[in-house]
């Protein structure tokens, strides 16, 4: 039977609006479903469950047959998101889509480990801080960027609202001293508690992070704003 792919919405393109591949132009495939719940997160309508009249079933083809024409046929980027997009079975999407001369790029929080993770043009995993309210399976984390290889260029970030995940993210560090990390500033008002945002308030708390990381001296990491939030705001599919 074809496996179908779960999905939440395809949409571009646009520019990637964080991460180490912050402002190239990249066309999202957000799929469907996580097994996290974080207090902040600002995509709950791929999250829950109760959105998922909202979701569609997709065969690998249907995808790549959105991204093209959503591309003009051109190759560009392409963004595998979510939730956890390693719950779904992307690696067909990576196959032929390489074949479409498309580059791919996974945002995921290490969670689940995939062998196809080694497919991967680019691999951004990001562990969640204590103001996630979730936990961290170290063994897991590393079996997720172990499983990318040395062909997948694969980058750590950690998103920093306070003091407590800064001293997170100094431990992501500390275990994973070879793989960059990107620290970003974090979004206190995601979609579904304000459609406001509080610009001014998102500048300091980047000035916050940027002075204390240069106070500290620690010069290994980016420290980087959600672009697309300052541009955008919280609207949805841009």
């Amino acid at each position: 039977m074809t496996q179908t792919i779960l999905v939440s919405e395809i949409f571009g393109p646009t520019i990637q609006g964080e991460g180490g591949l912050i402002g190239s132009p990249t066309v999202f495939v957000r799929t469907a479903g996580c097994d996290y719940r974080c207090t902040w997160c600002d995509t709950l309508y791929a999250v829950l469950p109760e959105h998922r009249t909202t979701w569609y079933r997709m065969s690998a083809d249907e995808v790549l047959d959105r991204v093209m024409s959503l591309s003009g046929q051109k190759p560009i980027l392409v963004t595998l998101s979510g939730g956890n997009p390693a719950l779904q079975p992307l690696d067909i999407v990576i196959d032929k889509g390489h074949g479409l001369g498309l580059t791919f790029a996974l945002e995921t929080q290490g969670s689940v480990v995939k062998p196809w993770f080694e497919k991967l043009d680019y691999l951004v995993v990001s562990p969640k801080p204590p103001s996630s309210g979730e936990q961290t399976d170290w063994d897991r984390l590393a079996s997720a960027i172990a499983r990318a290889g040395t062909t997948t260029q694969t980058t750590l970030k950690v998103v920093v609202f306070d003091d407590l995940d800064y001293a997170y993210a100094r431990q992501v560090m500390l275990k994973h001293p070879d793989v960059d990390l990107i620290l970003q500033v974090g979004n206190p008002q995601p979609p579904h508690l304000s459609d406001e945002i509080d610009i001014d308030g998102l500048l300091r708390r980047y000035e916050w992070l940027a002075n204390k990381v240069a106070s500290d001296g620690w010069y290994r990491v980016r420290v980087l704003p959600q672009l697309h939030t300052l541009v955008w705001g919280n609207t949805r599919g841009v």
